[in-house]
């Protein structure tokens, strides 16, 4: 991975102010500390920070095609160099270095925009043609690898400035700091950034599976020139065309366990330094790590996150799976103190408004990663998305009845009665069946984050409340137009990959966190190859019954891992929330909260935010209690990120005014925000199990 930037005339004619590039670039120096470079011509500039991870020697970037005409600055992996490279000097290309950058100029001189067919793998990049004066930015179809823009008027041009992270867009001093209505929208709907929106105004992600195809000095307006344009989206088979087979279910399990061995091949072999994992105790990450161990003939290092909390600390199972396969896990203890002290760090990361407090783990762990020598990191995100594993298929498979009669809304009622005896707000119904309606019918997700988003109109005032209410969020999401043919699961699956998996795991849980201390995440299951098998499939090997969620998965699990392990339950890896509702457990809190700073922002109700905090105080359970803990949460979140990026004046906090957020993470490590690390100790009993063996348990 890596750390990309630039400024770009969008008429190509004029060469950007030379400390701009520069100066992005520095933000950029966790993503790449290992060493920058630059490339200057008429109308650009170009910056990258290297994380040294493929090509050690040789790999610096620009990187250029034989005559210097194409020139690329990529952050990510292409997973398929060893068969393209090849392919391509059979057809009299030349390479000179043994980095997979070095395909992107190639590429895109023998297929030109087509070549996005042919890049398989994580990434993001910037390619310039200087003969036929185009650039091409793209971004890889799940979205692991992050790419904001925004279009300024400065001297009298127009300009495009990328980058891998906001920070440094926002460092080149030519955007002006203002909140985007629309995505904070967006993450009290859907408790996610999906995109295209940001929480910054002007300033937009490019989605998964997206590119910007610019023709310099073209006749357009920059709305015009600078438009997200579709490579790639996830396609499920017509209803009635899946993948079913049961009668021959262990062929589909083993063309299953095949395709997935092959992306753990894949991402360990693609690298010339040593690559970890991740361990949770679930079925996703022990998948991985079992099949890790496989294909290096030696158990892998894995590091587990203990978060100190009742009915949360997953611990005894994941060393009871890294013993059964021979690993030494380190461990990284995580409680209350440590979450709230580090939130600000999580939130200057991330850069929007982080809900779920447990991505403080996932931060905590890619700096022990980083604090034992490693670059990067197995993880079992993905499988979730794509094979039913969240709480909310389970849950409407068993409730889903109630919006299946036409011109009877029981599921409505019953909820609508629900929240008017506990005192909770409500959307009318016309809203409710609008959403349903766009959403191709009733939906588990929308059934679980419909009810999260209540908190827009608990919370919100003024310009934001007005807004949430005239302006959809789902109307950004570009549906796919075949989205009604698809089986009705099928639909539900959708929605969660597309906001769920970019807009938060890869977002909050993912890229930024671990670039954060200079760690790169791969995604076993967020393979091409894996994505489209698992798509293919009846939703009956995703969710048989009621309970078994991630059904094929879960059959190959079992002829890896313990029975106990590949049938063990969904658990959310979440921490605690209501934690925040705590009066004076961190001044911060307080500060960010008080009516003083919650009238700066003029984003919520002061007399609503205080009502919920003396609400909380009080003993209780249950979805509307979560649900109330969440939009506190949110509303915290957000007055933090708005002290951070936007006005820096709501807390004793330091911000990122100027980009950089070390200020934020030296307070934060004084304050002793940092958990103890410690290496799982061996017992005298246990037992490693070599990979052959785990292969035949």
């Amino acid at each position: 991975m890596c750390g990309i930037a630039g400024m770009i005339d969008l008429q190509g004619v004029r060469t950007p102010p030379p400390s701009i590039v520069p100066t992005m670039a520095e933000v950029l120096m966790h993503r790449g500390p290992d060493e920058d470079g630059f490339y200057v011509a008429s109308g650009l500039h170009l910056a990258n920070r290297r994380l040294s991870i493929f090509g050690l020697d040789d790999g610096r970037q620009p990187v250029s095609n034989e005559d210097g005409s194409v020139w690329a600055v990529f952050n990510g992996e292409l997973y398929d160099y060893p068969q393209l490279r090849p392919r391509l000097e059979g057809k009299g290309h030349r390479f000179r270095t043994h980095t997979d950058t070095e395909l992107l100029p190639h590429l895109w001189e023998e297929y030109g925009p087509q070549m996005l067919e042919h890049v398989r793998g994580q990434f993001a990049f910037c390619l310039y043609d200087s003969r036929r004066r185009e650039v091409l930015l793209a971004r890889d179809r799940a979205g692991i690898c992050p790419l904001f823009y925004t279009v300024v008027r400065h001297d009298g041009s127009d300009w495009l400035l990328f980058a891998s992270e906001i920070k440094a867009i926002l460092a080149s001093g030519l955007v002006a700091r203002q909140p985007d209505l629309q995505g904070l929208n967006h993450i009290f709907t859907f408790f996610a950034m999906p995109g295209p929106a940001t929480v910054f105004a002007g300033i937009q992600c490019l989605i998964p599976g997206r590119f910007l195809h610019l023709r310099l000095g073209a006749s357009l307006t920059p709305q015009e020139a600078v438009r997200q344009r579709v490579y790639w989206q996830v396609e499920y088979p017509d209803r009635g065309q899946e993948v079913r087979a049961f009668d021959q279910g262990e062929r589909v399990v083993e063309e299953y366990e095949a395709v997935l061995l092959q992306s753990v091949q894949r991402r360990l072999q693609h690298a010339d330094v040593p690559v970890v994992a991740y361990l949770s105790g679930g079925v996703d990450s022990s998948l991985v790590v079992a099949l890790a161990n496989k294909v290096l003939g030696r158990p892998i290092p894995t590091f587990t996150v203990a978060v100190q909390a009742p009915g949360l600390n997953e611990t005894a199972e994941a060393l009871h799976t890294a013993r059964y396969l021979g690993c030494e896990p380190v461990i990284v203890n995580c409680g209350h103190e440590e979450l709230r002290l580090g939130y600000p760090e999580l939130i200057a990361t991330a850069e929007f408004p982080v809900i779920d407090t447990s991505c403080l783990g996932l931060m905590h762990l890619a700096r022990a990663v980083h604090e034992h020598g490693y670059k990067v990191v197995l993880t079992g995100e993905g499988a979730d998305e794509w094979l039913a594993g969240y709480p909310w298929f389970k849950i409407h498979r068993l409730t889903g009845w109630l919006d299946r009669i036409p011109g009877l809304p029981l599921g409505y009622s019953l909820r609508s009665v629900m929240l008017w005896l506990r005192g909770h707000p409500r959307f009318p119904y016309a809203i409710y069946r609008e959403t349903q309606k766009q959403m191709g019918g009733p939906n588990g997700w929308f059934d679980l984050y419909g009810i999260m988003s209540l908190n827009k109109l608990r919370f919100f005032t003024g310009a934001a409340r007005e807004h949430a209410l005239r302006h959809s969020a789902l109307e950004d999401l570009e549906l796919p137009e075949n989205l009604m043919r698809w089986h009705p699961f099928h639909r539900q699956m959708y929605f969660g990959a597309r906001i769920m998996l970019p807009g938060h795991l890869l977002a909050s849980k993912g890229d930024r966190i671990a670039m954060h201390s200079s760690v790169e995440s791969r995604y076993a299951f967020l393979d091409e190859d894996v994505i489209a098998f698992m798509a293919r499939l009846h939703p009956r090997w995703k969710l048989r019954g009621l309970f078994r969620d991630k059904y094929i998965e879960r059959l190959v699990a079992r002829r890896w891992l313990p029975p106990e392990i590949a049938w063990r339950r969904k658990h959310m890896f979440r921490a605690p929330m209501d934690s925040w509702a705590k009066m004076g457990a961190q001044r911060w809190i307080d500060q960010v909260l008080s009516p003083e700073s919650l009238a700066k922002t003029g984003l919520f109700d002061a007399k609503v935010v205080a009502e919920a905090r003396q609400r909380l105080q009080r003993p209780g359970r249950g979805w509307l209690r979560t649900s109330l803990e969440m939009g506190l949460t949110a509303v915290t979140a957000t007055q933090l990120w708005h002290h951070l990026y936007i006005s820096g004046d709501l807390c004793e906090v330091p911000h990122c005014l100027h980009g950089s957020t070390r200020a934020v993470e030296a307070w934060v490590a004084q304050q002793g925000g940092r958990p103890v690390l410690q290496r799982a100790p061996r017992r005298e009993t246990d037992t490693a199990v070599t990979p052959s063996a785990a292969a035949s348990a």
